[in-house]
């Protein structure tokens, strides 16, 4: 290894882990925030909150390793400007190619690190956490009692406290609702002037022993007998004990194959499997569609009227013959008169057009071909007919739409992959030039010009992915948009550090405020 790919190296992995660090903790913390009011107050444990911060934490990694890069590059190369170790390099005749080239070896490797987490890691990582959080959020909250205030953590139970000691367990003051027997019972209340409250050692049972009080029991009526009468019991007692399971305030454990079907638990290929799957069913869903419509529009054929004002009977040549087309297999038409003289029939003598077209015009509508006493019923089935196929069209049009949908989504989800482990590499032609154009080293410049690109990378992928949910976009190029651009960018600020030109020219602007600053001491 050269020296100067080795001080290249050693000068990045440094700021690489502590960027790293820093982004995933704030990653990691903005998406915790969007899932407090769901794991706040249900008592879980500290190993359970962990996990989910593990899970969530590998989820991020795509988002997270980019701007590790761009900072850790931004800040690399500034300080080798800053010292002038860059400009030296360059009059050595070492070009900045050469001198990226340790940190391109690098970055492809975050990329790869990023495709693999894409691929195998953040799958099973998404299935653990959010069979998880849906345990969380099952889960009922922390058994808390204060006073004055009603509380319901029990199932079936009601229970107020009046006062509670500084102890945590002598209470006063005590109300409790049964409503385990409501069928039974219309009215069962317990009443306690004190008590005594506390957990078993084992952590299973809630007791809660009450001194000095009585039970209120109303019976409901049943049956024949709701017409009568019953007695409003009354009982008072100088101890009653009661005992409840805290299994109910237990964590359970979900079944992790139910959300193994979301976009976010599938791999690579999954994803490429899952959207074949829906454009065949797409395919599937028009020709069942164009099915049920044919289907609807075969109707039994009637026969129809002569002319109103036409003594014989019309030429059914033409009918016939465009029945044959619309259904090939039916022979004979119910509503086909039958042949006549003077009308072309097969093997008849042909008609003249204009006789056939003055039969057509004796018509007045097209209602006027069938039969009178069943024109009334053909309407409303026409109507009838009209509905079912508009319906038919909007259900089928709506499963199309739900399809097409889920599968642009599931197409931007599988090339969002490869555009996050790209960006790893476009990122160090962005940071790398930008920190040799600035000449700027430490946390200071670099962190504010790596917030600004990764804020532009963040904003177009945005943008594409709901140009992609649109119909605006293919997902390929709704998902590589973001890199392109960047990519563009990155080539621009290369271009610019290799000519070491300045990224602003502030010359005019010196000028210009020299030549204020001369005017203002002259009128001084």
């Amino acid at each position: 290894m050269k020296k100067i790919d080795k001080l290249l190296l050693t000068s990045f992995v440094g700021p690489f882990a502590v960027s790293f660090g820093i982004a995933l903790f704030v990653l990691v913390m903005q998406f915790l925030w969007l899932y407090i009011d769901d794991i706040a107050g249900k008592g879980i444990s500290i190993f359970i909150l962990l996990e989910l911060i593990g899970y969530m934490s590998i989820s991020i990694f795509p988002m997270a390793l980019p701007i590790a890069v761009l900072i850790a590059s931004v800040m690399v190369m500034g300080n080798l400007a800053e010292r002038y170790e860059l400009s030296s390099m360059k009059s050595a005749g070492v070009s900045l190619l050469r001198i990226l080239r340790s940190l391109v070896v690098v970055s492809v490797g975050v990329a790869f690190f990023s495709y693999i987490c894409s691929d195998f890691l953040i799958p099973v990582a998404m299935l653990k956490f959010k069979s998880r959080l849906y345990d969380v959020r099952k889960q009922k909250p922390a058994l808390t009692l204060e006073k004055g205030v009603f509380n319901e953590d029990f199932r079936q139970f009601v229970i107020r406290i009046g006062d509670k000691a500084r102890d945590g367990e002598t209470i006063q003051n005590v109300l409790i609702e049964d409503q385990t027997n409501f069928g039974k019972l219309k009215f069962n209340q317990i009443l306690a002037d004190s008590g005594q409250m506390f957990t078993t050692a084992d952590k299973r049972f809630f007791v809660m022993n009450l001194f000095d009080g009585a039970q209120y029991q109303e019976p409901s009526p049943q049956g024949s007998a709701s017409n009568k009468g019953y007695p409003f019991v009354r009982t008072n007692f100088r101890s009653w004990t009661k005992v409840w399971d805290l299994g109910e305030f237990e964590m359970t454990r979900t079944d992790e194959d139910r959300f193994k079907s979301q976009r976010s638990m599938l791999s690579m290929n999954q994803l490429r499997k899952g959207i074949d799957s829906l454009y065949r069913e797409i395919d599937t869903t028009r020709v069942e569609m164009a099915t049920e419509l044919m289907a609807n529009l075969n109707r039994p054929l009637r026969r129809p009227d002569p002319p109103p004002r036409y003594t014989a009977a019309p030429d059914t040549t033409q009918l016939r013959g465009f029945a044959a087309k619309l259904k090939p297999k039916i022979k004979n038409p119910k509503w086909a008169a039958p042949p006549q003289a003077g009308v072309n029939t097969p093997g008849g003598p042909e008609v003249p057009r204009q006789a056939l077209e003055k039969n057509l015009r004796e018509y007045q509508s097209l209602v006027e071909t069938f039969e009178s006493k069943g024109r009334e019923k053909l309407l409303r089935d026409a109507v009838n007919q009209a509905t079912a196929g508009k319906l038919i069209v909007e259900r089928r049009a709506a499963q199309i739409e739900n399809r097409r949908k889920e599968a642009v989504k599931s197409g931007y989800e599988l090339f969002s992959k490869y555009s996050f482990a790209a960006v790893c590499f476009v990122f160090l032609f962005v940071g790398a030039p930008m920190g040799a154009i600035i000449r700027k080293g430490g946390f200071g410049y670099p962190i504010l010009v790596s917030i600004v690109f990764f804020v532009v990378f963040i904003m177009l992928s945005i943008l594409c992915k709901k140009l992609a949910e649109a119909y605006v976009l293919p997902p390929f190029w709704a998902a590589m948009t973001p890199c392109i651009v960047l990519m563009v960018i990155g080539s621009y600020l290369t271009g610019r550090a290799m000519k070491d030109a300045q990224m602003f020219s502030t010359d005019r602007l010196d000028r210009l405020m020299l030549q204020l600053r001369r005017r203002f001491e002259k009128q001084v």
